[in-house]
């Protein structure tokens, strides 16, 4: 583990704030017997960890492969269809979706270098992350870019049941490069990708992904 992601630091310092006082009050109170003295020192030194696991920022060597979309997130590969998306492309496309357990990494990265051509935010519900109208119902973010030979891909964070907060760091006319940080979701959710119905797409449903490395498709 590399460190702690920056969208984990008020968690994990809340977090802090309850159980310091907490813990010195359940040992410090006669009338508090030892076994459940331990009992809510365990229980919140497991929330400590939970917390640091799910935050975590991996160690990872990123290398550049421009002529491949590479995956923006640690996960599983749930979807892998021809679509239509009518958000921002308009037209014919192959989707994969990538469902993201508590247990990834949550961070979000760019699957290609680009520009932002599109980015939007949209309310919605919180259907379990694999539910085939998640994409389109939940609470979710899109981020459209466009390549640098003409590719044109939108991606979009999606929300889960347990995810109630997307962090999307997209802005509208700015260039990225593959591998850069896109975003951060908090606890279980998917990211989507739509790309040009002529990419030769080089995964399947249950193959497992890692974030920035895991080459996904090949644009034509």
């Amino acid at each position: 583990m590399k460190g702690i992601h920056r969208e984990g630091f008020s968690w994990i310092f809340k977090s802090m704030l309850i159980l310091t006082p907490l813990l010195i009050i359940v040992w410090l109170w006669p009338l508090i017997p030892v076994w459940l003295a331990w009992g809510i020192s365990v229980l919140g030194m497991f929330w400590l960890v939970v917390l640091i696991q799910f935050f975590r920022v991996p160690i990872r060597r990123f290398d550049p492969h421009p002529d491949f979309v590479l995956a923006p997130a640690d996960g599983k590969v749930v979807v892998v269809e021809k679509t239509r998306e009518n958000e921002w492309l308009g037209e014919e496309c192959m989707q994969i979706s990538i469902f993201m357990s508590p247990v990834n990494v949550h961070i979000n990265w760019y699957p290609i270098d680009g520009k932002i051509a599109y980015s939007a935010y949209h309310p919605g519900k919180y259907l379990v992350a694999w539910h085939p109208k998640s994409s389109e119902l939940n609470e979710r973010s899109s981020i459209g870019m466009e390549g640098r030979h003409g590719h044109r891909i939108l991606l979009r964070q999606v929300a889960g049941v347990l995810a109630r907060k997307i962090k999307c760091y997209a802005e509208e006319g700015k260039q990225v490069r593959q591998q850069d940080q896109m975003g951060f979701i908090k606890f279980g959710s998917r990211v989507d990708l739509f790309l040009p119905i002529d990419s030769e797409i080089l995964v399947q449903p249950g193959q497992k992904t890692m974030g920035g490395v895991t080459a996904l498709a090949r644009l034509a």
